[in-house]
């Protein structure tokens, strides 16, 4: 909204700065942040009077999270949510197509997860609703977003992967990039959304993939700066580091209710939607790869939980002593804060291996 203000640069000069969208990705961190403490308190008072007992607790997870999570409020992704949008739709370029699109998959995976939180809070049970009912409607939206951006986009790189590392080496999939791109999406969604398990855990490795991609959408759409790097340049697509910074403000603001003990979980709400962002955001800039470097614990967190229900299913036992894997850690005698420190670690190290591909071509 505030980018139109461009308009009256002719008038007045220093409103050229919101022509940059670093100024305006550093607005947006700010006004998320500012918006999660002016409201924060008032959101989680009024989940926490609506929603009684808190989000159910796994009677087969770890015993202590039985003692100190329980009745905690869960929902929080409306927190999150809430400061993202406002602090886009003041600084983003409402013009911009990508950012609609990142914004629109955003919002709906939430509304999925909202309802599955919902589920979860009215049955008094960690089970939302059928798994099958919520992958299919996950699916439709990030196919339709997939086949936005391929509209965007146009030429034949608009259907293909890029691999990092290599300047030149793209595969066109053609038709099949749309269900390529949308399990980029899906996949995204449900491996942060399993992350989401500790107090804090989920959260920071999503500022910090956040961060990294903000910096990659500001590159890809800057054409010196592609050309430079030698990676796909995509018009449009810097705008997603507005976006990008929005939630890192959002994601800060929640980190300070979030602290151990927290005050509020992120919910499927939040989880399913910023996982569903990042994947949308990967498929924009045409990093998808890259996505699975820098966002490689939440790969581990999904894969963990693969490897155990195959396990299982196939030798009756079990890899794991529980998936997710920051829950086998934590019955290993790992204390919660040891766990979630030595993953945001792990997560930092990532987004750089991650970035470092940048130039490593």
């Amino acid at each position: 909204m505030l980018y139109f203000l461009v308009e009256f640069a002719d008038q007045f000069s220093a409103l050229n700065v919101f022509r940059y969208i670093t100024f305006r990705t550093g607005g947006a961190i700010m006004t998320a942040l500012l918006f999660i403490f002016l409201f924060g308190p008032m959101i989680i008072n009024s989940l926490r009077s609506r929603q009684g007992h808190g989000q159910p607790i796994r009677a087969d997870g770890p015993q202590s999270h039985l003692l100190t999570k329980k009745g905690t409020p869960t929902m929080g992704g409306l927190m999150i949510l809430s400061g993202m949008l406002v602090a886009t739709l003041l600084w983003a370029n409402l013009l911009n197509p990508y950012t609609w699109i990142v914004l629109g998959v955003t919002v709906c995976f939430g509304l999925i997860g909202f309802y599955d939180d919902f589920l979860k809070v009215a049955k008094a049970s960690h089970k939302g609703f059928s798994g099958r009912m919520r992958l299919g409607l996950e699916f439709v939206i990030a196919g339709t977003a997939a086949f936005c951006v391929t509209l965007l986009e146009g030429d034949v790189y608009g259907t293909s992967i890029g691999f990092p590392f290599f300047k030149d080496l793209a595969i066109n999939l053609g038709i099949f990039f749309i269900p390529f791109a949308a399990f980029v999406v899906v996949g995204a969604g449900n491996a942060v959304n399993l992350t989401d398990g500790l107090d804090g855990l989920a959260i920071v490795p999503v500022m910090i993939a956040s961060a990294s991609f903000g910096l990659i959408a500001y590159l890809t759409g800057n054409a010196v700066f592609s050309e430079y790097l030698q990676i796909h340049h995509v018009p449009g697509a810097g705008e997603l580091a507005v976006l990008c910074g929005a939630v890192i403000g959002a994601g800060l603001g929640f980190l300070w209710f979030n602290a151990p003990p927290a005050a509020i979980f992120m919910g499927d709400t939040g989880s399913l939607a910023l996982g569903g962002m990042l994947g949308a955001i990967a498929v924009a800039t045409k990093h998808e790869v890259v996505l699975a470097i820098i966002g490689g614990l939440f790969v581990l967190e999904a894969v963990s939980v693969i490897v155990q229900v195959a396990s299982f299913k196939l030798t009756g036992k079990r890899v794991f002593k529980m998936a997710p894997i920051h829950h086998h850690f934590e019955h290993l005698g790992w204390t919660e804060s040891q766990v979630v420190i030595r993953f945001w670690i792990i997560a930092v190290v990532l987004a750089l291996v991650g970035l470092a591909t940048l130039k490593l071509r």
